[in-house]
């Protein structure tokens, strides 16, 4: 690649805002080029809608990572949401203020509760949203830590069995420059977290910001170095499973690979399914057994991500 092709290429990947994740770097010049191989696509199965014991699921959550709000409502995001009716739905990077919301998800009738976080300091920068059916017992925004609440990254939901965390984890940067920053929201995380589960189990879902094993991302070999699959973010994620916690997606299905809820923009990533699983539910461990389906709906457009739904018996 010449130097002017790679110049553009990494000024499309900085326009991702908070995203570093991507394809492997390109061969290097010189090398002969392999035949593109034929892209491994994901299908999504059929819903299981029971648990393991037969109990029938009555508890459906959809969480999706919308890259920007207004630009999703645009792109037809809430006619996909009404087709998949979740009792609740969580949004993460949302990039705008209350203020600022379109009045297509305001006036969701659907969902006449609506908890709603955005960045403190920067316009258009991060935000999580959470809408519910049924109003739940109580509400609260960020982890109670200061340096990590400004940016609007968490709201949890109790209702009577569970917890329901939505989060945006911060991404650890181009060059890494917040991996440090990101260790240390680690830690905090998982404390708010296990400090939850003491009380009554809970479910995490959102934008993560890691895959986890070599399984959840396309080309582990070229991105151990990048935000996202470093082995600091990998290891923080073992210790929250470590600490009482399960990954509901690997819990059904272990073995599954090319199940991927990110993809960039560039280099046709999507359509290759050059992806990574970057969108997660996890539960605490007393929750597993009300585990009925972890799905990952890749077939929905309108973000860099796709939709993932959870279907609980609680």
């Amino acid at each position: 690649m010449s130097k002017r092709g790679k110049k553009k290429e990494e000024a499309a990947a900085a326009a991702d805002g908070d995203k570093d994740n991507g394809a492997a770097p390109p061969a290097k010049k010189g090398k002969k080029e392999k035949e593109p191989e034929a892209p491994i696509l994901y299908e999504d199965p059929p819903d299981k809608l029971s648990t393991k014991d037969g109990r029938a699921a009555n508890m459906k959550i959809t969480s999706w990572n919308v890259d920007g709000l207004r630009a999703w409502v645009k792109k037809k995001g809430l006619d996909w949401v009404r087709e998949e009716s979740p009792d609740v739905l969580c949004l993460q990077e949302t990039k705008c203020s209350e203020k600022a919301l379109p009045q297509d998800i305001t006036s969701m009738p659907e969902f006449p509760h609506k908890y709603w976080a955005g960045s403190e300091d920067k316009e258009g920068y991060s935000g999580v949203a959470m809408l519910c059916k049924t109003k739940p017992l109580n509400v609260t925004f960020g982890i109670g830590k200061e340096e990590h609440d400004k940016e609007g990254r968490v709201i949890t939901a109790e209702f009577p069995t569970f917890y329901l965390v939505t989060a945006y984890v911060p991404n650890a940067g181009r060059g890494l420059v917040r991996l440090d920053y990101r260790k240390t929201w680690d830690v905090d995380f998982q404390a708010y977290l296990s400090g939850l589960d003491e009380k009554k189990p809970l479910v995490l879902c959102g934008d993560l910001n890691v895959a986890h094993q070599e399984i959840d991302l396309k080309n582990p070999k070229g991105n151990r170095k990048n935000a996202g699959f470093t082995a600091e973010e990998r290891e923080g994620f073992t210790q929250l499973l470590s600490a009482g916690f399960v990954d509901s997606f690997r819990e059904l299905y272990p073995e599954q690979a090319n199940a991927y809820t990110f993809w960039t923009y560039m280099m046709n990533s999507r359509s290759k399914n050059v992806g990574w699983r970057l969108d997660y539910f996890v539960l605490s461990s007393k929750l597993v057994s009300a585990l009925c389906d972890s799905k990952i709906r890749n077939s929905a457009m309108g973000s860099d991500h796709c939709p993932i739904t959870l279907h609980l018996a609680v």
